[in-house]
């Protein structure tokens, strides 16, 4: 146990399973839109969210029977957390330390209508500033599985 109670790093078989527990239990809305801990690595990280409806901008009923788009506001989460997450691997006390965005840019590149992929490649971490570059990957309901956005960020690192 930490100090304010909650298990740590050594309680889980992994970080996966570490993060996922962090994430189920203290970051509400990543766990209300359904963030699951696909892959942690050094200098990289997987963070997924699935399709659901409740997710999607609302589109009038014009005859089109296309599922509707995911907000585009979900993909820009998955870039900003999956970037300050990745850039934890990076460090000697991930868990210690605390990281903060100080800028992100995303670029969108086509609708998504499908479960979402986020994977974040750790491009520089510095004494105080990191960076993360992102891919996000949606699934279409066909099966074809396409970028979607790609985003940067810039966190600022507070070590402990």
């Amino acid at each position: 146990m930490t100090d304010d109670g909650y298990p740590g790093l050594e309680a889980f078989d992994s970080l996966e399973e570490f993060l996922q527990y962090y994430i189920d239990e203290h970051q509400e809305f990543l766990s209300w839109i359904g963030t699951t801990v696909e892959h942690v690595g050094p200098g990289t990280m997987t963070l997924a969210v699935p399709y659901d409806e409740k997710l999607t901008n609302a589109r009038p009923n014009d005859g089109d029977d296309r599922r509707p788009d995911i907000h585009g506001g979900i993909a820009a989460t998955l870039i900003d957390t999956v970037g300050g997450l990745a850039l934890r691997t990076e460090l000697e006390d991930p868990v210690a330390a605390r990281i903060a965005t100080i800028n992100l840019n995303v670029n969108y590149l086509r609708p998504a209508t499908g479960d979402l992929v986020a994977t974040a490649e750790v491009i520089r971490s510095g004494t105080s500033v990191g960076v993360s570059g992102v891919t996000v990957e949606s699934t279409t309901p066909d099966g074809e599985t396409r970028e979607v956005a790609t985003g940067q960020g810039a966190y600022r690192i507070f070590r402990q």
